[in-house]
This record gives C-alpha cells, sequence and structure tokens, in this order.
C-alpha cells in the first residue's frame, strides 16, 4: 500500500542550517520528513540540529525512524546545539562528510538551502552522470525555489554542456509525496561517453596522501 513501503532504506536529506523567511520551506521539511516515516525510510543528513536540517532530522526521530548525522568536527559547535538527534558520526572534513552521506543512501533529495546545499546536490548529481552511483537525485522544489537552478541547467543542455541524458538525473516536484512517486519509478540512464568509476576509485583518487612536502 502507498505510504508504507519504498524500495529505499535509507534517504540522504540535503537542506539549509537556515529556516529560509517562508513558513512554506519549514512545512515542507515535516511533510518530506512525515513522507520517510510512512514510507518507513531512514534518514541520513548532515548532522545539523538547526534550521531545516534540524526540522527534518527532529520530525523523523519523533516517527520512530533511524537518523544518521554526519558532520565534520568543525562544524558541530556552529550547527548542533543541545542535544543532537539520533546517531552522529562525526568526520574529518567535508569531503569525508559528502562521501559518508552519499555512501549511506539509497536517493537524495534536496530541500531549500543556500550554497552548501547546492554543493552537496550538484556533486552527487556529477557523480550520478560519471556513472559513480546510479542512486536517484531529488529536488522538493518548494514554491519554485529551485526554478532558476533549473533554467540555468536547461540552458546548459542548449548550449551543449549537459547532456539531455544528463539532465534526466534530476527529478523535480512540489511536494514530497509527488516527488517521492517519482524517485521511486526512476530508471537511470547512462552516457556512453563517461567512463565507469567505482567507490573504491574515487577514494584511492581523492586520499592520495600528500609526499615530497617538507
Amino acid at each position: 500500500m502507498e505510504g508504507t513501503e519504498s524500495k529505499f532504506k535509507r534517504v540522504c536529506v540535503f537542506c539549509g542550517s537556515s529556516s529560509g523567511k517562508k513558513a512554506s520551506y519549514q512545512e515542507a521539511a515535516v511533510e518530506l520528513a512525515k513522507e520517510l516515516v510512512e514510507r518507513r525510510i531512514d534518514l541520513v543528513y548532515g548532522g545539523g540540529s538547526v534550521g531545516l536540517m534540524g526540522l527534518v532530522s527532529q520530525a523523523v526521530h519523533d516517527g520512530g525512524r533511524h537518523v544518521l548525522g554526519v558532520i565534520p568536527r568543525s562544524l558541530m559547535p556552529r550547527e548542533v546545539t543541545g542535544e543532537p538527534v539520533g546517531e552522529v558520526r562525526a568526520v574529518s572534513d567535508m569531503h569525508q562528510r559528502k562521501a559518508e552521506m552519499a555512501r549511506q543512501a539509497d536517493a537524495f533529495i534536496a530541500l531549500p538551502g543556500g550554497y552548501g546545499t547546492l554543493e552537496e546536490l550538484l556533486e552527487v548529481i556529477t557523480w550520478a552522470q560519471l556513472n559513480i552511483h546510479h542512486k536517484p537525485v531529488g529536488l522538493l522544489n518548494v514554491d519554485g525555489y529551485y526554478n532558476s537552478l533549473l533554467s540555468f541547467i536547461d540552458k546548459a543542455v542548449d548550449e551543449g554542456f549537459i547532456s539531455p541524458a544528463a539532465r534526466r538525473i534530476i527529478v523535480s516536484a512540489s511536494t514530497a509525496k509527488q516527488l517521492f512517486r517519482q524517485l521511486e519509478d526512476y530508471v537511470p540512464e547512462h552516457d556512453e561517453i563517461t567512463a565507469k568509476l567505482v567507490w573504491e576509485e574515487v577514494d584511492r583518487l581523492t586520499c592520495v596522501p600528500e609526499s615530497g612536502v617538507a
């Protein structure tokens, strides 16, 4: 029955450590959390207890699902206030945070957010384009928040910088319920021109120790 089962065990949510100026952003965060709980999906997120991150994590935790927060130690004083929600996994830096969140999740959803949210979102889209993962990436486009980003991406397709297949990596909807319907139905496409990479190769390329430095 819809609303009780999902092919996803854990979903990674990217969102702002601020709440935003419109109540609709906060309401969307809570609605997304309710959808996760109803579909029996656990949460992976950036570990903060403030802003939209705090709203999502608290609501999922209150609904009885497991919450895994991944946060760089240097950001813990800024993004965690009071008692952390669920399991908090401290990592050394932002690169490790993103890799761990991606590794733990079966799909990705971006709520409204700022530079950090965009950076996380675009990286997992790029990884999908490179076939590093085949997990769906969703935009919860609350009140058209991401319209200008989607218009830019469409412009990049028109100008030949993004392929139509890569454009279809991004799944977008204005409500959590509709977004989940689309994510559940998502079938990844593959650009033949992209190289087949694996997580171990990414780790090897990004974790090369510095050498020859005094």
